[in-house]
């Protein structure tokens, strides 16, 4: 999607404005753009459900503090960056701690063992990242989580296309390496016996 699917700026400026009824209809326009960031952000369906309705909320809540009406795209970005970074960081600092909201109607079917299976997976995924070189870590991010175009990459951090393909394939190479070779954490209480 492009940057013009994301509401006008003359929506932008009458929700600035206080207008309920343009705000709720940039809310609505914004939506699909916000959660579309959030999945490719967010370490599991749950968390990108969960940070795009933060960022909904912070949206509705704080549209005044905008400053400039064409920033909506990379305000809204950013805002969803820092919720799954936080939820992440919360998830690698308490991996048993249950989630502080109810499970979406479809997550229920999921056995709470799926899911925490995919809640270590995810914090694997998301500490192997964390120890790449920076200039790894940044053309992975770019690239596999922001979803930039090669050539784009290449050119913002003022590399050549071979030289970002290069960082790309040891970042994806290293990631898979810790993934498969770091030992799932032991769960405490019997894995079998735990009733929803």
């Amino acid at each position: 999607m492009t940057e013009s699917s994301w509401p006008g700026e003359q929506l932008v400026v009458a929700a600035q404005r206080g207008d309920i009824e343009a705000i709720t209809a940039l809310v609505s326009g914004a939506h699909p753009n916000v959660v579309r960031f959030a999945r490719t952000l967010c370490a599991t369906p749950e968390d990108a459900e969960d940070a795009a309705q933060e960022a909904l909320i912070i949206l509705y809540r704080r549209i005044g503090m905008l400053r400039a009406s064409g920033a909506l795209a990379s305000w809204m970005f950013r805002i969803v960056r820092n919720e799954c970074l936080r939820r992440a960081r919360t998830m690698l600092r308490h991996p048993t701690r249950p989630r502080q909201h109810p499970p979406r109607v479809d997550a229920a079917v999921r056995s709470a063992e799926e899911e925490a299976l995919q809640r270590l997976e995810a914090g694997r995924v998301a500490a192997a990242v964390a120890t790449l070189p920076a200039d790894q870590r940044r053309v992975l991010i770019m690239r596999d989580i922001q979803g930039h175009s090669g050539r784009a990459v290449a050119d913002a951090l003022g590399l050549s296309t071979a030289a970002m393909k290069s960082r790309l394939h040891r970042a994806r190479a290293t990631v898979r390496h810790m993934v498969r070779d770091t030992p799932e954490p032991a769960r405490g209480g019997n894995a079998d016996g735990n009733q929803d």
